[in-house]
């Protein structure tokens, strides 16, 4: 029977495997001493965790370090959460270091973590937040009356507002009764009914000493309110469940009484520039109204009526313009189309048959041409004929040869000397003019 050898590198494999899908290794909750470490500027750390008896060794990556709220050091105990796994090339085991805090208070940073994520599901840190009133007239403080904290909200408000109302609730911050304390004020100040501001305060301290400000009771109690809270609870570096649950977090209390209230001097500068920019606005339209009174006093509207009608001459014109933008753009799109048809007609292209038509029509055009001056020549000649009769048949031509014909005053023809008596006034007729007489005689022959 054959042996199969395995290489190092595939057990080296099998046994990774085996690490990475172990459920009980993918998380493991580990406590103990910091050993070798030696802090990486903007890189992973590598350090041991160790006990009386046993060492381990770990690794925690950039992007986890980074996050950590304090700097670990050589002997430190903490408490870490991570996975076990194997680096293949040296064959050593060791721990992903995912999170990691100081030993002694993890219980805190646990409840702490519990609590944040229970309210955030609640959706009391991503809620709508109330804006701060530009000018307030009265805002309560919720802050110990003794102490640096209450000093510097004083100082600072009285410095940039001193017409505000500050009215300090006395609040027990640190202790097992200082969220009752908390939150008994908060209700006083919510049952007053008349601030507009209400400022959440106190120094800085370890995670045990800003507790309070921690707990479920005080968050429900600031996210209840309707008077808008600016929290200012520890450092700049502490971040309180009450900071997330206010509508304003200020880093330090100093920031906190500078975002409540604005600057008096600045204020009375900008309504004193905002007064200016008034009188000069309103100067400005006053005197564009007078102009446009003098403009309209001088108008052609009433110096020349009838240019009223230029205006919508001008607009006729661009409607004009318009419509022939319109058409062209019709024209275009039906550009397309009517390429088709052009080429549709080639292939049905009746040009042959013109022609051949044209042809036929030239003929019969020189046809009808001839007849026509033939007809032409004819009937000229045949009026030329019917001249001459009419001519020989004329009384002008008679007329010509001496004879004349006699009218009377009413332009009646006289036939015979019975028709005219003496004294009557004729008329005698000639071929080229007209004789007026008075008979003085008249005689019939035999």
């Amino acid at each position: 029977m054959e042996t199969n050898y395995l290489t190092v590198s595939a057990l080296t494999s099998y046994i990774k495997y085996k690490f990475d899908a172990d459920p009980y290794l993918g998380k493991v909750f580990l406590t103990g001493e910091i050993s070798n470490f030696r802090l990486r500027a903007n890189a992973h750390q590598y350090f041991s965790l160790k006990d009386d008896r046993a060492k381990i060794s770990a690794i925690m990556f950039k992007q986890a370090f980074q996050k950590l709220p304090f700097e670990p050091k050589e002997g430190m105990k903490v408490l870490v959460v991570g996975r076990i796994s194997l680096y293949e090339p040296s064959g050593n085991y060791q721990i992903y270091v995912e999170r990691m805090e100081p030993d002694g208070i993890g219980a805190l940073y646990q409840a702490l973590a519990e609590r944040k994520e229970k309210l955030q599901k609640e959706g009391l840190f991503s809620g709508p937040k109330k804006i701060l009133p530009r000018y307030p007239k009265k805002i309560a403080i919720v802050t110990s009356p003794s102490g640096a904290v209450i000093r510097d909200i004083i100082t600072t408000v009285k410095r940039r507002y001193p017409i505000v109302q500050l009215v300090l609730y006395p609040t027990v911050v640190q202790g097992d009764k200082s969220a009752s304390s908390i939150c008994q004020n908060i209700q006083r100040i919510e049952a007053d009914g008349s601030y507009d501001t209400l400022i959440l305060a106190r120094g800085g301290g370890s995670i045990e000493d800003l507790w309070p400000f921690n707990e479920e009771q005080v968050a429900r109690a600031i996210h209840e309110a309707s008077v808008p809270v600016v929290s200012s609870v520890g450092h700049e570096t502490d971040t309180t469940i009450a900071d997330l649950v206010a509508d304003v977090r200020a880093a330090t209390p100093t920031a906190a009484a500078e975002l409540a209230v604005p600057v008096l001097s600045e204020e009375l500068q900008k309504i004193n520039l905002l007064e200016n920019r008034l009188t000069q606005a309103f100067s400005y339209q006053l005197k564009k109204a007078n102009q446009q009174l003098m403009t309209y006093q001088h108008s052609y509207i009433f110096e020349q009526p009838q240019r009223l009608y230029e205006g919508f001459l001008v607009k006729l014109d661009l409607y004009n313009q318009q419509l022939n933008r319109q058409f062209s753009k019709h024209i275009g799109k039906n550009k397309e189309e009517l390429t088709q048809l052009d080429r549709r007609l080639i292939h049905l292209n009746p040009q042959p048959s013109l022609d051949r038509q044209g042809q036929q029509l030239a003929y019969l055009t020189e046809r009808l041409q001839k007849s026509m001056e033939h007809l032409l020549v004819y009937q000229q000649d045949r009026l030329a004929n019917e001249i001459a009769s009419l001519d020989m048949l004329s009384p002008l031509k008679t007329m010509a040869r001496g004879y004349t014909y006699v009218t009377d005053d009413k332009e009646q023809i006289i036939y015979s000397v019975q028709d005219m008596k003496e004294t009557d006034t004729i008329t005698i007729h000639l071929h080229d003019g007209q004789v007026t007489a008075n008979v003085l005689q008249t005689r019939k022959d035999d």
